[in-house]
């Protein structure tokens, strides 16, 4: 549905149409026939992000000093709509990618670019960003997980959950309170944390209702000993740092969503066709039909809505209302979709060998993670001046 006109026509040239193709036959080869193992084994195989970065898939929009080809964001946008397409949200990339990695090249200094971000261009360096704690979610300034400088380091002691690349990160951005314990969002500073650093650990793999092949974990900080040096940005302006990230971070959010929304449609649709009863085929009943043109209806809302989004995006405009109303919207969005297609599908909608039941999953947390529903209309709200 992307690309075919409006705004985003005048965005989209023959080189991503071309990209496009080349992406989604390396999904078809690298990526799909593996997902069902990803499933199985909770995690997916570092093989897959050495080969999206071995084909240039990962940070595409890097610098070519940094390992990247200096591509518009428009290849990141492709990259993450046909993972999703192709139900391998699974793959983290467009959080590794489009959402961890910014950080690192906007504040990082120069050596700590030379350092990590080559080898997260070619997937030999993981990335993750660890907010959330087990009792501070959305509210980030409520962060405990202490770092204190200790001469030439820092030490870490603390513990976050829900952290996506947990388990295969080999850097992760940490948020800590390095300022007083009431300093609030004042007093947190952003830390980098690498792969068997002394006292830093993994807890479980979580196990999830969707996002199975996705290594959701808890991490420790336990007298985690890190270098000074591994400091990101400013000292105690890491949650400004932070917000000035999640505009992106919730468009990536969006994205996902409505190319779940539009695969589900896609193949229900499909599936009504040729699935009959009664003698005749399910889309062709009535209250059936007027349910698909609603999510249809729905979807091509969507679609538009975002196209508007990644262009002021591109743009480089301040749209975080709008992003917040879009990352409410098309998540929960997907979700009615996603519902509706599984009905329409019946029974065979509930069972695994059937697409929709994983897209059905996957698509669930959409509207939790990079700030739940809530927490997007209290920003919409609070931007409208009602509260």
């Amino acid at each position: 549905m992307q690309a075919k006109g409006g705004i985003m026509a005048g965005l989209y040239k023959e080189e991503h149409h071309i990209f496009r193709e080349s992406f989604r036959r390396f999904v078809d080869r690298e990526v799909v026939p593996h997902i069902d193992s990803w499933e199985e084994k909770g995690i997916v195989s570092r093989v897959a992000w050495r080969a999206m970065g071995e084909a240039g898939f990962l940070c595409p929009w890097l610098p070519e000093e940094y390992g990247g080809s200096g591509a518009d964001f428009l290849y990141s946008v492709i990259i993450a709509e046909e993972l999703a397409k192709a139900g391998a949200v699974s793959l983290m990339a467009p959080l590794h990618s489009d959402i961890v990695a910014p950080y690192l090249a906007a504040l990082g200094t120069e050596e700590q670019k030379r350092r990590w971000l080559p080898g997260a261009a070619r997937g030999e360096i993981i990335l993750a960003v660890a907010m959330t704690e087990p009792n501070t979610g959305s509210d980030l300034a409520a962060i405990r997980t202490r770092a204190e400088k200790d001469g030439d380091f820092w030490v870490i002691n603390g513990q976050k959950t829900f952290i996506s690349n947990g388990i295969l990160a080999d850097l992760v951005i940490v948020a800590c309170r390095t300022g007083s314990p009431d300093s609030g969002a004042k007093g947190i500073s952003l830390i980098c944390v690498e792969r068997g650093a002394p006292g830093f650990h993994r807890g479980r793999n979580l196990k999830k209702m969707g996002l199975h092949a996705q290594d959701t974990a808890e991490l420790i900080f336990d007298e985690c000993r890190v270098p000074a040096e591994n400091l990101l940005g400013q000292l105690n302006r890491g949650f400004y740092h932070m917000m000035d990230h999640l505009q992106q971070e919730r468009l990536m959010a969006c994205i996902m969503a409505q190319a779940m929304a539009e695969a589900m449609l896609a193949m229900t649709i499909g599936y009504a066709r040729g699935r009959t009863a009664f003698g005749q085929p399910i889309a062709s009943f009535q209250h059936n039909a007027f349910k698909i043109v609603d999510m249809a209806t729905e979807v091509t809302l969507g679609r538009t809505f975002l196209d508007r989004l990644v262009a002021d995006h591109m743009a480089g405009k301040d749209i975080v209302t709008e992003v917040s109303m879009g990352k409410a919207w098309i998540a929960e969005m997907a979700n009615r979709v996603a519902y509706q297609c599984v009905q329409l599908h019946g029974g065979y909608g509930y069972m695994e060998e059937y697409p929709i039941s994983r897209f059905y999953r996957d698509v669930r947390p959409i509207p939790i993670f990079a700030g739940t529903t809530e927490i997007m209309k209290l920003i919409v709200a609070k931007r409208l001046q009602l509260i």
